[in-house]
C-alpha cells in the first residue's frame, strides 16, 4: 500500500513539475501509475490533497535537513553559511518538488494553505535569528532582517528553476558560490543600513 502511495505521489511531482499542477488531469496521473481513479482515491481523497502532501513532505524535509546542517556549529559565519549551502543543495537535489512548492501554492486550499505557510515561517525564523545574532555580535552589518532572509531565501530557492543536473558544475560547487555571494553580501551591508 505504501508502495502505491509513493509511486502516485512520484508520478504527481513529475507531471506537476512538467505541465504545472493545474493543467495537470487525475486521467494522466492514474495513467502514469498503470491504475484506475478508485485507487487513486484511496490513498489521497483528492488532487489538492496529493499536492498538499507534496508540499508538507517538502516543507518538513527541508526543515529537518536545515536543522541538521546547525547542529553542533557555535559560530555565527560557519552557522549562515551551512545554512545557505544547505538550502541550496537542497532546492537542486531535489529540484522538482522545491519547483511545485515554490508555484503551486495557490492550488492548496485555505487551511492548507495556513499549514504551508506556517512551515514556511518558522523556516524563515532561522535565517532571520541568524542573522539578527550576526548583526549583534558585527558578524553582519545591520540591515532589515525580515526584508534580508527574504532576499536570500528567494536568491537561493531560484536554482531549482533554472538547474541542470548534467550542467558544467556540481550542486556543491553552485552552492559555495551562493554561500560567498550572500556572506559577502551580509558583511558590506548597505550605503544606508536600516537599524531593525
Amino acid at each position: 500500500m505504501g508502495q502505491m502511495k509513493d509511486r502516485i505521489k512520484r508520478v504527481a511531482v513529475d507531471l506537476f513539475f512538467q505541465k504545472g499542477y493545474f493543467a495537470t488531469s487525475i486521467s494522466e496521473i492514474v495513467s502514469g501509475c498503470g491504475i484506475q481513479k478508485a485507487s487513486l482515491y484511496y490513498h489521497y481523497p483528492s488532487k489538492e490533497d496529493l499536492l498538499f502532501h507534496i508540499l508538507e513532505t517538502t516543507m518538513d524535509d527541508l526543515m529537518e535537513f536545515l536543522e541538521a546542517n546547525l547542529v553542533n556549529i557555535a559560530d555565527i559565519e560557519e552557522s549562515m553559511r551551512s545554512a545557505v549551502h544547505g538550502h541550496v543543495r537542497f532546492h537542486l537535489e531535489r529540484q522538482k518538488e522545491t519547483f511545485i512548492a515554490s508555484a503551486e501554492l495557490r492550488g492548496l486550499t485555505a487551511e492548507h494553505y495556513r499549514i504551508i505557510v506556517e512551515k514556511r515561517d518558522a523556516y524563515e525564523a532561522i535565517f532571520q535569528d541568524l542573522i539578527c545574532r550576526g548583526r549583534d555580535h558585527k558578524v553582519f552589518a545591520p540591515g532589515d532582517v525580515k526584508i534580508l532572509s527574504y532576499a536570500i531565501l528567494t536568491l537561493c530557492t531560484a536554482g531549482a528553476a533554472w538547474y541542470k543536473p548534467n550542467g558544467r558544475l556540481t550542486v556543491d560547487e553552485i552552492a559555495g558560490i551562493y554561500e560567498n555571494f550572500i556572506i559577502s553580501g551580509l558583511k558590506l551591508g548597505s550605503l544606508n543600513p536600516a537599524t531593525n
